[in-house]
């Protein structure tokens, strides 16, 4: 079991979108605070990225920029030029602001997250994720999906989907490698004791699993794994278990017409009952409701 991946595909709602875009400087693009998450690439030319708090960003060519909470940001050749406002239904024109100089070509993907079920692994990001393209994963990924935008054939609408999940994958693992931290997910990700025990939840989330059960996977004592664990993941085993059933049932009335029954089966409740109050506690609404809330929005 592939816990990153897990997380990913559970919380992503919707299809990815990419486009490649052709700009002349001067220009500036707006993007308005969404529930998506933006992610750039600098394929030629120079510009900067103006984040809603903080200094610009220089963006040089091979530079990716990933914005994974949903903030308002903006692009440009320059931080002093005017911006326009992103339009979702139509690609910005390249002489919005009058174009006069050299082309600056980008690489832009889009993900949508269901924010009410955020994942600590996301929410731990800064608000802006900035790399170089250096590292050759990474780098191998843009150029396939930079290739596929470019000349779109047979096939081409799955094989984007699939190269944008990659994309995003690429860019995570690259900043985990990179942050070198000693708290949080960056420390999860690399621990294997406390992966084994992730492995386990997340393969048999209807397993009756205990503390010590778990803590036998990660072979550590009771009160060692306890600690170690709700340090690093910021809740306790048996909390991330709930709140991983709970994301799964999220996931299956969003996703399908299964019964509330076979859907407590599947994330170890034993009854439809028993789910819905756990699921109202953690959402604050029935599954009924959350599901027709879903379907209509």
């Amino acid at each position: 079991m592939d816990v990153l991946s897990d997380v990913l595909t559970a919380l992503r709602t919707g299809r990815p979108h990419a486009a490649r875009t052709e700009e002349q400087v001067p220009w500036g693009i707006r993007f308005p605070p969404s529930d998506g998450a933006g992610c750039h690439v600098l394929l030629e030319g120079s510009c900067w990225l103006l984040p809603a708090r903080g200094e610009p960003i220089r963006l040089s060519i091979g530079d990716v920029v990933f914005v994974p909470h949903g903030a308002g940001y903006a692009l440009a050749d320059h931080p002093d030029s005017p911006l326009t406002e992103f339009q979702f239904d139509t690609a910005p024109a390249a002489d919005a602001v009058g174009a006069q100089g050299p082309a600056i070509k980008l690489l832009c993907a889009a993900y949508y997250f269901d924010r009410s079920s955020s994942h600590p692994l996301l929410g731990e990001l800064p608000e802006v994720v900035h790399l170089s393209g250096r590292h050759p994963s990474l780098r191998a990924a843009i150029d396939l999906l930079a290739s596929e935008l470019s000349d779109p054939r047979a096939g081409s609408s799955a094989i984007l989907a699939g190269l944008v999940d990659m994309l995003l994958m690429f860019v995570l693992r690259a900043w985990f490698a990179d942050e070198r931290a000693t708290e949080g997910w960056a420390t999860v990700l690399a621990d294997p004791a406390l992966m084994a025990s992730l492995r386990g939840i997340h393969g048999s989330p209807q397993h009756p699993w205990t503390v010590a059960e778990l803590a036998s996977l990660s072979g550590l004592s009771r009160s060692s794994f306890a600690k170690r664990f709700t340090d690093a993941v910021g809740r306790t085993p048996l909390g991330y278990l709930t709140w991983w059933r709970m994301t799964l049932a999220a996931r299956r009335l969003h996703d399908s017409d299964a019964p509330l029954r076979a859907i407590a089966a599947q994330t170890g409740y034993g009854t439809e009952f028993a789910l819905a109050k756990a699921f109202k506690r953690e959402y604050g609404v029935a599954p009924g409701e959350y599901r027709r809330t879903r379907l209509t929005a």
